[in-house]
C-alpha cells in the first residue's frame, strides 16, 4: 500500500472519531435519511480537515481502487461519515463514471459541483416491478426516449432511487431505438416529479428513496453522456467500481460495530464473568476477526482487479456477495452480543444491522450475483471442455 493512502486514511480516520462520532444522535436524521442542512455542516469540517472527496486528488486523478479501499473504510466507521467525506453512494459511483464518460463541458457543469461537495446526485435506473420495469435485470427497462430536434425527451417511471430529494445532479437512464441511454439533468426539473419516499429499513442517505415519475422531460442532445444505445456499457463501467465502494464503506462500519460489541462484552458481567469469557460469546467475536480479515483481503482482491483496467464483472459480484453476507454476519453477531441493548438505539450497531441488511440487496442480490456467476461457469465450460480430462 501506498505511503499517500496509508496518510489519507490515517486523517480520515481521526477526523471520524473526533468530529463526525458525536453527530450520530444528532435530530436532524430522520427514517429518509439526515437532513441536507447536516450534510452541509459536515462537509464543512471535513473540507476544513483536509478530507472532502479524498479519493479524487486536486489535480483531477483518481486514487487506485486499492488506495480508495483504505480512505473509504476508514469513512464507514460511522454511518455519517461518507456523508462527511462525499464518499457517499450514489455520489461516489457518479463522480467515478463522469470521470471516465464526460465531457470537459459535462465535468465542469456536472462533476465539478459533486467533487466539492457542494452538490448531490442520484442515478435514476430501477423501476417499479408492478410496470414490469427495470430492477436486477436492467434490460427490462421501460423508460423511453425520443430524439426531438436537438432535445431528447424522456418518459417512465423510476423507484428506489436513492437521494432524489435535494439533488441537483441527475443520470438518467432510459431506452431509445438503439438501446439504454443516459442523461445528464439538472436537478429539480418540473417534468421529474417524485410520487413518495419509501420507507425502508435503512436511514443513512440523505433524500431516502423516492418513486419518481418523469413525464415529456427535455434534455439537449449535448446532455446525454456517450452515444445513444451505450448505456448499458457505461453502466458496467459504473457498477463494478460502486460495488466493491459499498464493500468498502459497510466493511468499515462493521469494523465499528465489532468494537462496541467487544467493548461491551470486555465490561458485562454475567454469571460470575465478563460475557467475553463466556465461550458462546467470545467465539462469536472471533468469528467476526474472521469474518472482517476475509472481507478486507476479498475486497483488495477485488479492487487490485481492476486496478488493471479490467471491467472485473465476475470479481465485483463475487466480492459483493462475499463481503455482504460476511458483513451481515458480523452485524447480527454483534447485536446478538449485546442483547437488549443491541437492538435499542444507544449505539449505532442496531443501524449497522439494519443498513447491512438492505446492502445485501442494494446494488445486486445475493442470488443475483450467483446466478451471473453460475451463467460465467457455463459459458467457460463450454469453452473449456475440449481440455479437460476425460474421467
Amino acid at each position: 500500500m501506498t505511503d499517500r493512502a496509508d496518510a489519507i486514511a490515517a486523517r480520515i480516520e481521526t477526523f471520524i472519531r473526533a468530529e463526525v462520532i458525536p453527530y450520530e444522535k444528532d435530530p436532524r436524521t430522520g427514517a429518509h435519511g439526515p437532513s441536507d442542512e447536516l450534510v452541509q455542516e459536515l462537509r464543512d469540517k471535513a473540507r476544513k480537515a483536509g478530507v472532502l472527496t479524498p479519493h479524487i486528488l486536486a489535480d483531477g486523478s483518481h486514487l487506485t481502487q486499492r488506495e480508495t479501499a483504505k480512505a473509504l473504510i476508514k469513512s464507514g466507521l460511522s454511518p455519517l461519515g461518507p456523508l462527511a467525506c462525499n464518499t457517499m453512494a450514489p455520489d461516489e459511483g457518479n463522480m467515478y463514471l463522469l470521470g471516465k464518460v464526460g465531457t470537459a463541458e459535462q465535468k465542469t457543469r456536472f462533476l465539478e459541483p459533486l467533487v466539492s461537495g457542494k452538490a448531490r446526485s442520484a442515478f435514476f435506473m430501477t423501476e417499479p416491478a408492478d410496470a414490469g420495469g427495470a430492477g436486477s435485470d436492467p434490460s427490462m427497462m421501460q423508460t423511453t426516449c425520443r430524439l426531438d430536434g436537438n432535445h431528447w425527451v424522456i418518459n417512465g417511471r423510476k423507484k428506489f432511487i436513492t437521494g432524489a430529494e435535494g439533488a441537483k445532479v441527475g443520470i438518467v437512464m432510459a431506452k431509445s431505438e438503439d438501446g439504454a441511454c443516459m442523461f445528464l439533468v439538472d436537478l429539480p426539473d418540473p417534468a421529474i416529479r417524485t410520487l413518495r419516499v419509501l420507507d425502508t429499513i435503512d436511514n443513512s442517505m440523505p433524500g431516502g428513496h423516492a418513486e419518481i415519475e418523469i413525464d415529456n422531460l427535455r434534455v439537449p442532445a449535448d446532455q446525454m453522456l456517450g452515444a445513444s444505445g451505450d448505456g448499458f456499457k457505461y453502466a458496467q463501467i459504473r457498477l463494478s467500481p460502486a460495488r466493491l465502494s459499498h464493500c468498502m464503506r459497510w466493511l468499515g462500519l462493521a469494523i465499528r460495530a465489532n468494537e462496541i460489541a467487544t467493548d461491551y462484552a470486555c465490561r458485562r458481567h454475567a454469571f460470575g464473568k465478563a460475557l467475553i469469557d463466556h465461550e458462546g460469546v467470545g467465539f462469536m467475536l472471533a468469528e467476526n476477526l474472521i469474518d472482517l480479515k476475509q472481507s478486507e483481503l476479498m475486497i483488495d482482491w477485488c479492487a487490485d482487479v481492476l486496478d488493471t483496467g479490467s471491467l472485473g464483472t465476475a470479481e465485483s459480484s463475487m466480492a459483493k456477495v462475499a463481503v455482504s453476507e460476511a458483513l451481515m454476519r458480523i452485524a447480527d453477531r454483534c447485536v446478538q452480543v449485546m442483547g437488549g441493548t443491541g437492538v435499542s438505539g444507544e449505539t449505532i450497531v442496531e443501524q449497522a444491522f439494519r443498513e447491512i441488511r438492505a446492502f445485501r440487496i442494494y446494488d445486486g442480490p445475493t442470488e443475483v450475483h450467483k446466478w451471473s456467476l453460475a451463467k460465467k461457469i457455463k459459458r467457460d465450460w463450454k469453452t473449456d471442455q475440449p481440455s479437460i480430462p476425460a474421467a
